[in-house]
């Protein structure tokens, strides 16, 4: 079982789990009560993506040999784990590791502020993850082919949400067009990770795997474009891009999102529903 491998499928359900919990932050909390079903919806079907993923990510992760297994979590809970010859399953994978051991981007991760801010975190991934799940589609791996093709029907709804609300807003009131737009400007300098080929993308692509962020690209950059566009919004200035999180470097914000996550299985060890 490639290393790789494993790399690329826990950079794609850590961004499905850590958007899907910061956007279920919304939960009673929406504009509208028709928003507030919407959005928590939304994170639902993030957390749909990430359970699949995970339960991908642990099969592989329980072939690796032992010398392989020991040295990929830095964290002491797993490796207790793994040394007594446990296997691992989604649940270890999501509640037990910690944060330098998580691959999302560092877009996924920051705060909601205000109604704004989210829509433009969740614009910008949307509009990567619709391009990104279409190429997947084609990957030579069956079941991550298959999670690309029963989340592409989700996150096609995502992106029309999201894009209906950047024009909602930045075609809106004064008020509304400036929130958008400082939102845009903010969120901007965390998109170039999206697309910046990790060593993990890099060798599946090479593998037949792994969808190349390179073509996705231009093709990102045209739909951003074309949405901010129509919003009446300015789309900021090309310049230097934050980036780490899918190396493990992340920003403090993953720390407080993994201390309630991971709260109730730290608390009381190994409790069961």
């Amino acid at each position: 079982m490639s290393i790789q491998k494993l790399k690329y499928t826990l950079q794609l359900a850590d961004n499905a789990l850590i958007l899907g919990h910061r956007i279920s932050e919304w939960c009673g909390h929406g504009p509208i009560l028709e928003q507030d079903i919407a959005i928590t919806n939304t994170a639902l079907d993030h957390l749909g993506q990430a359970r699949s993923l995970f339960q991908y990510a642990a099969t592989q992760f329980n072939q690796l040999p032992m010398a392989d297994k020991e040295q990929f979590f830095s964290s002491a809970v797993l490796q207790k784990a793994i040394t007594s010859g446990s296997q691992l399953d989604e649940d270890d994978l999501a509640y037990l590791r910690d944060g330098w051991d998580f691959r999302n981007v560092q877009l996924v991760e920051q705060p909601n502020a205000d109604w704004a801010f989210t829509i433009a975190r969740s614009f910008f991934y949307d509009c990567f993850s619709f391009f990104f799940y279409t190429a997947l589609q084609k990957s030579k791996d069956e079941t991550l082919a298959a999670i690309a093709e029963k989340s592409l029907k989700e996150v096609t709804y995502h992106i029309r949400w999201s894009s209906e609300w950047v024009i909602r807003l930045g075609d809106g009131t004064d008020e509304s067009k400036a929130r958008m737009q400082a939102a845009i400007n903010e969120r901007w300098m965390y998109t170039g990770e999206l697309l910046k080929m990790s060593a993990a993308d890099t060798a599946m692509l090479k593998e037949g795997i792994g969808a190349d962020l390179n073509t996705i690209a231009p093709l990102w950059q045209q739909r951003v474009e074309l949405v901010l566009h129509e919003a009446g919004l300015q789309v900021p200035p090309a310049g230097w891009m934050q980036e780490g999180g899918k190396d493990g470097r992340h920003t403090e914000h993953l720390g407080y999102i993994l201390a309630e996550l991971q709260f109730m299985q730290r608390a009381y060890p190994d409790m069961e529903w």
